[in-house]
């Protein structure tokens, strides 16, 4: 279960990992927490009459788009988009936005669809939210609280049979030392790395907190994924500038230098051996449901 803040969130960030285990027969749930209403048109090609205006139904339909090129299911939340507020002071929160949220009200739908999907695993962000919006930091509160309360019987007893999860996992998708390993060999070949701005900007981070792969414990190879997961970033038309960043790096050349996404193992409850090239390391085939991992 890929548990998300907006429709996008899946695939920028573990989305060719997700589509790996789907495709190798796992059963896969993107959970998407907000309906994403409060988004800007970020793609200039879809700034047009009509778009602004119904972008709670478009983004519902680029989300199927993208599931669909994933191979994932997905489901809706069906919380209220919190928006990125801007400004020196900030600007309060829209009043019933998650992000305002009582945590055990936004738990408990959250619990509610653990019980009934039952993943042995579980997938989110950082405490910072991989970046500090509102949504995302909310939606960390909200999965760390679900994974811990959903097996229990005493936490939200209407919400259905209790069910533990066995591993919970931070994605950590944008990396200085992966941007370091392109340019490399942009310099190499003679070519000016075209997301120099954006390798500066983690440099700045990274100074300040580190590089986020001193926390992962955990890389997936799933380059023969990059495919579907460009295909699902573009499905998301209104978000996804096809000329943008995402899409700087020629898929070949990311094959071939970086072919994992990268994860931290925040909580576990079966024993495992770091680092990891398997979500699913140290659960056994009788922990499973059936015949599959989920």
């Amino acid at each position: 279960m890929a548990v998300h803040a907006h429709p996008d969130d899946e695939s920028s960030k573990g989305a060719a990992t997700t589509a790996r285990y789907a495709a190798e027969g796992h059963e896969v749930l993107v959970v998407t927490l907000t309906g994403g209403e409060r988004g800007d048109i970020l793609n200039p090609a879809m700034n047009i009459p009509g778009i602004l205006d119904r972008i709670s139904e478009v983004r519902r339909e680029e989300m199927a788009e993208a599931a669909k090129a994933l191979g994932v299911q997905q489901t809706w939340l069906g919380f209220v988009d919190s928006g990125l507020p801007e400004g020196d002071p900030m600007p309060p929160l829209p009043e019933g936005c998650f992000a305002l949220m009582p945590l055990d009200e936004a738990t408990e739908a959250l619990v509610r669809v653990v019980r009934e999907f039952k993943p042995h695993v579980i997938t989110t962000y950082d405490e910072m939210g991989g970046y500090p919006h509102p949504d995302h930091i909310m939606c960390h509160k909200v999965s760390v609280e679900a994974y811990e309360a959903a097996g229990d019987p005493e936490r939200f007893p209407d919400a259905g049979e209790p069910w533990t999860p066995l591993k919970l996992y931070y994605n950590h998708g944008f990396s200085l030392a992966r941007l370091e390993i392109f340019s490399d060999e942009y310099e190499r070949i003679g070519e000016p790395f075209p997301m120099q701005d954006w390798m500066d900007r983690m440099r700045k981070y990274a100074a300040e907190r580190g590089d986020i792969m001193s926390r992962v414990t955990t890389q997936v190879e799933c380059a023969k994924y990059f495919p579907q997961r460009d295909e699902a970033l573009r499905a998301h038309a209104t978000q996804i500038d096809p000329n943008g960043a995402f899409f700087a790096i020629p898929t070949e050349l990311q094959q071939r230098l970086w072919p994992t996404e990268e994860f931290e193992l925040a909580q576990t409850r079966v024993s495992t051996a770091i680092p990891e090239i398997d979500l699913f390391a140290g659960i056994d085939d009788q922990e499973a449901d059936e015949d599959t991992n989920r």
